[in-house]
Formats: C-alpha cells, structure tokens, sequence
C-alpha cells in the first residue's frame, strides 16, 4: 500500500512538472551590439528600414527610454546578465567585468528546468579584449592626449545583391535557427536561447594593423538601399573650445577632432543605419525559424544591445558616453500574454532584465538584483500591483576614451551627468524634453534640479568611493603589467593603438605616466 501511495505521489509530481514545463514560456534574447535604440520608435525609425522591428513593435511592447547601465560592451553585458550595476560587479573596463562563476539569468532557468543555449557574442567575463584597450583604461587618469582609435570611415563592398557582409553574425544566427528548427520543437521543456550579434559594432580597420580598434563602417549596396538619405541629418557640434572637459577627451581620443565634410559625416550615418538593417534581417531570421517550427505563439522574444553609437553626434563616434546616441538601447518584448502595440515611456535599463525573465519563468528572482521586473509594464496577468518599478535608470563608465569616471541619471525629463569625485569635474544636466540634441548644459540654471539629481545619484551610488576604487586598481593594475614586461615597457607601451601619437615624445610621454603614478 505505501508503495501505491509513494508511486501516485510520484504520478503527481511529474504531471505538475510537466504542467508546469508546458505552461511556462520560451525566452529568446536577441543581443545587437551598439545598436541606437533610437532607431526602434519615432522618428529614428523613419530613417531606416527595419521591418522586423517593426513587427515586434506591433506584436509586443516598445520601450522608448531604454538604458545600458555602462556603455560599452563588457561592462554593460555584465550588467544585462547578472542584474546588477556595475560598481555592485566591479565591471570597470573590457577587461574587468565577471568572474567565470558569476551565476546568470541563463543559470537560473537552467537550474529552474529550462533547456538553455547561447550562441555568438557574450563577452561578460573578465579577460577579453585587446591590450591596448585595458592600458588606455588604465591610464585614462594620466595628463596627456593621445589618439587611441582610428579615424571613422566608410568602405561599400560587394553589390546590390550582397546580403551577408558579417558573415561570423550569419553564420552565428545559421546555427542559432538550425537548433530551434530541430531541436526546441522536440523538447518537453521550456528553452531559453540567447543570440548575441556583433553588428552593427564598427569593423577593425584593417590599415591600423593587428592593434587598431573597431573605426570602419562597412555595408553593401543592398542594405544601403535600405536607408532613407534624405532624412539622415547632420548633427549640430559645440565648437571644441565649448565642450566639456571629460567630452574634449572623448572626442580628441576617439581621433574626431580634426576636420569632417558634410559628405564624410552622412556617409557615416549612412552607413551605421545599414549596417542596423542587416542586424535587422538576423533578428527576422530568428523570428522565421519560430514561427516555421510552431513556436512563436509560445515564446517571448526580446531584442535589445548593450549600447548604441554616437555615429558622429557630438563630434564622436563608438561608445562611452552618456550622450542617447550611446546610452539609449533598444528595448522591445513581445510574447504569449503579453500587451501588443505598446509603447512605454517607463525609464528602464538592463538591470531589469534578469527580474523580468525570472517572472515570466515563475522563478523567484534573487535579493541582489539591482533591477525591477518590466512584467507590470508589459500587462502581463498575473503581475502584482507592487511591482512598481522607480522609473529612473542609472548607468556608470569607468573605461577609456573618458577621463574620468563618469555617473548618468536619467529621471523624468532630466539626465543629470556626474563625473569622478563630483567636485573637481563640473556635472552636466540635460532637459531631453526642450534639448533632445544635447547641446545645452542647463545645471547653473536650474540649480535646484542640479542638486536634486544629486542628491538622487548619492542615494544609489557612493560615486566618490566608487571613483576612488576605480582609481587605486587601475594603478595596481599599470603597476602590476609594467612590472611584468621588464626592460621590454617602452617598446612595448610605444607600440599600442596610441603609437603614432605616442612615438612622437616618448620621453614626455613615459614621465608623464610616472608623474601619474607618484601622484604628481
């Protein structure tokens, strides 16, 4: 008899399991990497053509002020996959971002009985990325200026009728629809698959040698055709003399402060918005292999990026700035359940992500999560009314191509910018309602709103301390690296992406990194 009773238990497990399983939906995350979220709504959207955006954009809910929570890659994917700020993970550069046992969102649906997989780009953990790239984080905090990118350009291979032109992106996205074609409509669980993309990231620029960073924006025909060239404007610049320090910086390092034509300046917008088509076309894939196999009336899919690109807005290009050229991501859901043709002006970023997954798996999400579950927002049935979310998103920088640490804000119709110990680099704050271009810095005249801001920043963060922290390990970092080269430093330092600037003064160069680390 105990027997009978242990096996209908037993029976009864299983079919709840098993109920369970069925009832909970697929998750697909699709990852753009430097992808202006702009571009998903009104009127970036007019500019290109993104017809799967849009189709997500009708099947589910846009958010239209999404934020990275540190822009650039690593540090921001850090953030996305394990629900916590940067300063929480100690995510200070490309190279410093999460330990290999970090655990994820992707490891809690696993251990909650998801079958998981993850195809192209993740870079969340520690130790990627070039030299160069950590060295110049390092020494951001040195006084000299030295270009370290290559200057943007532009370059049109193949014809109208070339379609794949970031073939590791398609052949990433083959791989990712072949599973779900042959192996997701099998399953007797639930999937979680994430693709991350490399598009429409900027190409190494082959001239720059081995070294060089990410500076060509590369397409065909066939996706410039894409683009709408009569809407691609040309964006307003403060004359250097005007900018702000931490921006002179950006803009000098990032090798924009020479001249650019008009043409220069278009064709490079041109370009990025193409290379956001073919992105597009990878997502469409996805949603195509979903529908085919009978999955997409079961699965919610998201697409976002880990953060856009200035695409020469404020005489920059690349990231690492907190300008909405770089800051703002895509952010769009769609899934079973879910409001369809929405659009939210909730401030979100993507910390919130790894709550919002647990919720849509029935997972509870960990206390450490710095974010807030998007199920309310999404009218998804079953959210509770408290899960309010603060309606602010915070995002921190602390790599290269700034000076100095830098702390955005974004609340209501304000982005308050503060940077390093918030006293001896002026903070910046920008009405987006009046000033969606960013060119006027309004902090002296609305001084209250200024100290509000702050007063909110210092609630979240101890900016200072987190300043300070960033400070001390990049030195012990610098220390540590030169210590290990030996009598090869000089040759070696000379010969980073900063070379032709660096070559030219040596000495002065190679003092004025000492000075740096005596504290001069």
């Amino acid at each position: 008899m105990l027997h009978l009773v242990v096996w209908i238990v037993l029976c009864q497990s299983f079919v709840q399991c098993l109920f369970h399983n069925r009832t909970r939906p697929n998750i697909v995350m699709v990852m753009a990497d430097a992808f202006d979220g702009r571009l998903t709504f009104d009127p970036g959207r007019r500019v290109v053509q993104l017809p799967y955006i849009n189709y997500l954009r009708g099947l589910g809910t846009t958010f239209l002020e999404a934020y990275t929570n540190s822009p650039i890659c690593c540090p921001s994917r850090a953030s996305m996959w394990s629900g916590q700020f940067a300063h929480l993970t100690q995510s200070w550069n490309n190279n410093k971002c999460l330990d290999g046992n970090a655990t994820t969102w992707m490891d809690s649906l696993e251990k909650s009985g998801y079958q998981t997989n993850m195809f192209g780009k993740l870079d969340y953990i520690s130790g990627s990325h070039s030299l160069s790239n950590r060295v110049e984080a390092w020494t951001r905090g040195v006084k000299f200026l030295l270009r370290q990118e290559g200057r943007p350009v532009t370059q049109l291979v193949g014809n109208a009728s070339t379609v794949r032109i970031m073939t590791k992106d398609w052949e990433t996205t083959d791989r990712a629809t072949q599973w779900l074609r042959d192996t997701a409509g099998r399953l007797h669980q639930p999937f979680a698959l994430y693709l991350g993309l490399n598009l429409p990231h900027a190409y190494k620029t082959d001239s720059l040698g081995p070294t060089g960073g990410g500076s060509t924006f590369l397409t065909s025909p066939y996706w410039l055709k894409k683009v709408s060239l009569a809407l691609i404007s040309v964006p307003k610049w403060l004359p250097m003399s005007a900018m702000h320090p931490v921006d002179y910086y950006s803009t000098f390092t990032k090798n924009c402060s020479g001249e650019f034509t008009q043409e220069e300046i278009r064709n490079i917008r041109a370009f990025y918005y193409a290379m956001c088509a073919e992105a597009d076309a990878m997502l469409g894939q996805v949603l195509g292999a979903l529908r085919s196999a009978g999955l997409l009336d079961n699965t919610v899919v998201m697409f976002t990026a880990d953060h856009g690109d200035l695409a020469m807005e404020h005489r920059q290009y690349y990231k690492m700035s907190m300008f909405e050229g770089s800051a703002h991501v895509p952010l769009l859901i769609a899934g079973p359940g879910l409001a369809s043709g929405l659009q939210s002006t909730q401030t979100v970023s993507l910390v919130d992500l790894y709550p919002t997954v647990m919720a849509l798996a029935g997972i509870p999400a960990p206390g450490s999560l710095s974010g807030h579950s998007l199920l309310p927002l999404l009218s998804w049935p079953g959210a509770s009314p408290a899960e309010t979310h603060p309606g602010w998103a915070l995002s921190e920088y602390h790599g290269c191509n700034a000076n100095a640490s830098t702390y955005m804000l974004r609340k209501g119709r304000w982005k308050y910018i503060a940077y390093a110990d918030g006293q001896s680099i002026p903070p910046q704050l920008f009405d987006l309602t009046l000033d969606k271009e960013e060119l006027h810095n309004v902090v002296t005249k609305f001084p209250k709103v200024g100290e509000y801001m702050e007063e909110q920043l210092r609630s979240i963060v101890a900016y200072p301390k987190v300043s300070q922290a960033v400070q001390l390990y990049n030195k012990q970092q610098f220390i540590s690296w030169r210590k290990g080269l030996g009598g090869y430093y000089s040759k070696v330092i000379a010969n980073l992406r900063w070379h032709v600037d660096w070559q030219r003064d040596m000495l002065a160069n190679e003092k004025a990194v000492d000075d740096w680390l005596n504290g001069i």
